[in-house]
């Protein structure tokens, strides 16, 4: 895996030869699912040399997954530890609400003897890594414009709602995460006023993460369901009770033409367009928005680009600004993974 000349990242330690044939073992929490892999840098990029899975639940911290990763590998001496999370990394600390364990990257280092170890924001980590990706994994919506000329925002709707950015310093694009998906919440029509106060009942507080995640879209369906009074087959019920919500909506949305799951995946669609938006101009993102996460790539056929610019660019006065973002989806996954062994491998000399 190369650099892409499409992401000039931030990276000093590529020009230290130090760098180069060192061990790394990378990993993304999730709550569902937790990757490892372990990595070899060289030239300015990584080779993987395996990548392991790991049910979240099954295992009661970090430190157990790591150290089974490592046995299941028969794996020795290795030089670098990366670890991508789903929440804010403070210090080198973070206690992910969605998978309840304190985490702290000294520890880590320490007990597994690590000469190295970096913790990141899971979609920070993601920005680091999408500088690996082919121009093929990039699935263009909008393409007025050029990456690597402004400030660049990423969205990234899955287990919950991720928001990060690139900074360009006139050179390089510089990765930051966010916090973005826990503000709040704000409806424009009347049936949105009712879905809010649906929201509201059950959660208080209305995030923008309630409405662009796995958990929201389950939110738009049984809005549509228990107040909107759309009627659900009783198939479709027996489908999601003994499956994936996300992969049975979108199969009854596009192969059985179920009209609450087209709805719903339009309201979705809608909402994603107008956080987008929000994003690119809180951001100033004039570099780009790059779209990502499970749920964009899960409904990637399903997308009407068209009807996404429409929505997105829409403003009071910036719809100049916005007319020339470009846009793409990203078809990738594991860009966390990649990213955190990246930026472990060559953020520093």
């Amino acid at each position: 895996m190369i650099l892409n000349p499409k992401f000039p990242l931030y990276l000093p330690g590529v020009e230290n030869t130090s760098n180069d044939n060192v061990t790394i073992i990378g990993a993304s929490l999730r709550e569902d699912i937790t990757i490892l892999g372990y990595f070899v840098s060289g030239s300015g990029g990584l080779e993987i040399k395996t990548q392991n899975e790991y049910v979240t639940k099954e295992y009661t911290s970090f430190s157990e997954i790591l150290r089974k990763f490592i046995q299941d590998n028969q794996l020795a001496g290795v030089k670098r530890l990366a670890v991508a999370v789903p929440g804010p990394v403070i210090d080198g600390k973070s206690s992910p609400a969605r998978l309840g364990w304190d985490l702290d990257i000294e520890e880590y280092t320490r007990e597994f003897g690590f000469e190295k170890g970096d913790m990141l924001n899971d979609l920070e980590a993601s920005a680091y890594g999408m500088a690996l990706l082919e121009d093929s994994d990039l699935d263009p919506i909008y393409t007025s414009g050029h990456l690597e000329k402004g400030n660049v925002a990423i969205l990234a709707p899955g287990n919950g709602l991720g928001e990060a950015g690139y900074f360009f310093d006139g050179k390089n694009l510089r990765p930051f995460a966010t916090e973005g998906g826990h503000s709040e919440f704000s409806p424009r029509t009347n049936v949105e006023v009712e879905f809010y106060q649906f929201l509201n009942n059950i959660y208080g507080i209305v995030s923008w993460e309630n409405v662009l995640s796995k958990t929201g879209l389950f939110n738009i369906y049984r809005f549509l369901r228990d107040v909107k009074r759309h009627p659900e087959p009783e198939w479709l019920a027996e489908r999601f009770a003994g499956g994936n919500f996300v992969e049975e909506l979108y199969k009854a949305a596009v192969e059985e033409d179920v009209l609450i799951c087209k709805i719903a995946l339009d309201t979705f669609l809608e909402f994603l367009a107008r956080e987008a938006n929000n994003l690119v101009l809180k951001l100033k993102a004039t570099g780009g928005l790059l779209i990502a996460g499970d749920i964009p790539q899960a409904i990637r056929e399903y997308i009407d680009k068209g009807k996404f610019y429409d929505k997105f660019k829409i403003s009071d006065k910036m719809e100049g600004l916005l007319k020339s973002t470009p846009i793409y989806l990203i078809k990738q996954n594991h860009t966390a993974l990649k990213g955190a062994a990246l930026y472990t491998a060559y953020y520093q000399n």
